[in-house]
């Protein structure tokens, strides 16, 4: 499992012309799920994304997390991130997981965010959907993060 995080200042996410989701400070994390993911690297990934550090502490450091920064989140289903990117000039995505096993485990990794840090303070994308995706990144901040695969 990818997450691609951003820290921002706000993001949304439009479906249709309508904003289903919005977010102020914090975290828009794209998420992509791959065909050997189960709810052990949802669990994981979502842990490694809500403690990791990237937010200012009083000296200005990357020493806080979205949790105790008091931000949002912004989860977002992207597949491409699943894309083997490693030859030639297309993607493929043999690596990423079914649809349906892929919307679980986004399911999965919704629940454990607002499990974590509250229902109000995580938002989400439609999965499956033509979203557009706006933010202003704050930093700009952006990272990879993966979960462990066992093999």
């Amino acid at each position: 499992m990818k997450g691609l995080i951003q820290r921002v200042s706000e993001a949304s996410v439009t479906v249709n012309g309508k904003q289903i989701a919005s977010i102020g400070p914090g975290l828009l994390l794209l998420l992509g799920v791959e065909k050997e993911d189960s709810l052990i690297e949802a669990k994981e990934l979502c842990r490694k994304v809500l403690c990791y550090r990237i937010f200012p502490d009083e000296q200005g450091r990357m020493n806080v997390n979205v949790q105790d920064s008091g931000g949002s989140i912004l989860i977002v289903p992207q597949f491409t991130l699943a894309a083997d990117t490693g030859s030639g000039s297309r993607p493929g995505f043999s690596l990423a997981a079914a649809p349906e096993r892929a919307e679980a485990l986004y399911r999965d990794f919704l629940a454990e965010a607002r499990n974590q840090i509250g229902f109000d303070r995580v938002g989400e994308g439609e999965f499956g959907a033509d979203m557009k995706v706006a933010l202003v990144n704050d930093g700009p901040v952006t990272f990879l993060l993966e979960s462990h695969k066992k093999h």
